[in-house]
């Protein structure tokens, strides 16, 4: 079905009538919804007639409610989370040989702190020593496991961030 300029008029009429793509296609004729919805983008046939339907208005009547007002009890603000300042930065400690901690002089006992710039040629490790299994110092510790901010959490989980890590 070719659209002709008789056809086109008579979409562009029913189309500002306010009429529906279903109605004017059953109007035309051999042609479908999607097309007649097709060719009104093609035209940018716009400023329609809102079509005119029944009101369906409920009427409502105020109820009568027999229990009480619901009270609101307002909710106590959350307390901000307290985050333990960071320590100052803390110097590399020097071997016995007066030389830095490298990867390939690091231990099981020293602090495992990266310090610099892995490229440049003053990168080193803390390689003060360590306490317990963690790898690193007390202070690199500190900074590395922050307390815990999740629900539920144990104190136990809090105390011992080496046990924290593992979970």
């Amino acid at each position: 079905m070719a659209w002709t300029e008789d056809r086109v008029a008579v979409l562009s009429k029913l189309w500002a009538e306010g009429l529906s793509a279903s109605q004017i296609a059953n109007q035309l004729g051999g042609v479908t919804r999607n097309a007649v919805i097709g060719k009104v983008h093609r035209l940018g046939l716009s400023g329609r007639a809102t079509p005119s339907r029944p009101s369906k208005r409920k009427i409502t009547t105020p109820r009568a409610t027999a229990s009480a007002p619901k009270t609101v009890i307002p909710r106590a603000p959350r307390p901000a989370p307290v985050i333990a300042p960071a320590p100052p930065p803390i110097e590399a400690k020097r071997m016995a040989d007066g030389e830095y901690a490298t990867i390939l002089t690091i231990t099981e006992d020293t602090c495992k702190w990266p310090l610099g710039d892995p490229s440049g040629d003053d990168f080193r490790f803390c390689g003060r020593n360590t306490n317990d299994a963690s790898p690193y110092c007390q202070a690199h510790s500190r900074v590395a496991y922050q307390p815990a901010r999740r629900r539920g959490a144990t104190q136990k989980s809090i105390a011992n961030p080496t046990r924290r890590a593992l979970h």
